[in-house]
């Protein structure tokens, strides 16, 4: 029989966070790495505890270089084929390098549809140095997906593995039971994830965060907050929530390190500046931006360009947009943990793992002034 659920379901828009004393003098004291320990994987991490998704525009080798400087972890869209030599001799010549720390802050990643056979034999190779894997699918409700972290947590007992997606407490559990570390946290957040208007499907996003983080952390799980978060404040409050780890896909994207077409536009702006040809004479003024293709791993393009086409029992759950072009990615992370001091100034949290010990939540019907109907 149909039911309802009628309690308030919230997303990052709908709250802010409480300002509290603080023993802070300054953003600068605020410790944005943390020390993490897993319920399986032997070692530990020290992290910031954001990850650049596994998306073919933002998984890159090259985002992966920039965010290790700053403790943040990548994880590696699927579609790089190790068996080629430039794509293995990146991982080795990177485990060569003293500030990869071994390659700490690197997935790789695997769906349910991938060569089990070749994963399986590419994480046994000696030569192969990255133990830590994101096993990312859409619905992470399907007993095949508790089957497949179980034979996998078999044979790699001490392998890292982050699994998803989900959005209820139960599921999380029960993939930290069957062998996940990381459980990742969304269901149609995304900038270009069209699921909840296709299928119906999903929860926002901080309710999911914090039910599924009191279901995880009681059985010695961790979560990944996966989607949703459009500025260093939404990931503020995603750690607030209870998240340990936070991915971004499109604040990562039309960046210098992100894969995507670059595009030239001639863009009519609403200044009014003097005729070129008449001075007496105004005309709105034209400016040219440039802008990066950035698009939904479920979308027509993605499973044209990675997949081989649609398969006929499938319908595209994701669109293709065009990001404004925003320099390195070193900007877009050094304004999110920049963002992060802030709050923690704000709130009195010391260290990363204080957040959410520290935070209170107004409900709010806005979180932003609006000026002249701009936000």
């Amino acid at each position: 029989m149909t039911q309802i659920r009628d309690s308030i379901e919230l997303d990052f828009c709908d709250v802010l966070f409480r300002p509290k004393r603080t023993t802070l003098n300054s953003r600068q004291e605020a410790n944005v790495v943390r020390e993490y320990k897993f319920k399986y994987y032997p070692k530990t991490i020290s992290s910031c505890g954001i990850i650049a998704a596994n998306m073919a525009t933002t998984g890159t080798f090259e985002i992966n270089d920039v965010l290790q400087k700053y403790k943040a972890i990548t994880c590696l869209h699927k579609h790089y084929d190790f068996n080629k030599p430039e794509n293995f001799g990146y991982i080795t010549q990177n485990d060569a390098k003293p500030e990869s720390a071994h390659n700490a802050y690197t997935f790789i990643s695997t769906g349910l549809r991938d060569d089990k056979e070749k994963l399986f034999a590419l994480l046994a190779d000696d030569h192969f140095k990255i133990d830590k894997l994101c096993v990312d699918i859409a619905n992470g409700y399907i007993p095949k997906l508790t089957e497949f972290v179980k034979e996998v947590r078999s044979k790699f007992p001490n392998l890292l593995i982050m699994v998803g997606n989900v959005v209820t407490g139960d599921m999380t559990q029960d993939l930290i039971l069957s062998g996940a570390d990381i459980v990742k946290v969304g269901i149609g957040p995304g900038s270009v994830c069209t699921t909840r208007k296709l299928t119906g499907v999903g929860r926002p996003q901080l309710s999911a965060i914090l039910e599924c983080a009191d279901a995880a952390h009681g059985v010695g799980g961790l979560v990944c907050a996966d989607g949703g978060c459009t500025c260093a404040g939404d990931v503020a409050k995603a750690f607030g929530a209870g998240a340990d780890f936070v991915m971004l896909g499109g604040m990562f994207a039309g960046t210098d390190e992100a894969s995507g077409e670059l595009i030239e536009k001639i863009i009519q702006t609403d200044e009014l500046v003097p005729s070129a040809d008449n001075p007496e004479v105004s005309e709105l003024l034209t400016v040219k931006k440039k802008y990066k293709l950035f698009y939904g791993m479920s979308s027509q393009l993605a499973q044209e360009r990675h997949f081989g086409g649609m398969a006929c029992y499938r319908a595209s759950e994701g669109k293709v947009v065009e990001v404004a072009y925003k320099g390195s990615v070193e900007n877009v992370i050094q304004e999110v943990l920049g963002g992060l001091r802030s709050t923690m100034s704000y709130i009195g949290a010391t260290r990363l793992k204080d957040i959410p010990k520290c935070t209170t939540f107004y409900r709010v019907n806005r979180q932003l002034n609006e000026i002249f109907g701009k936000s």
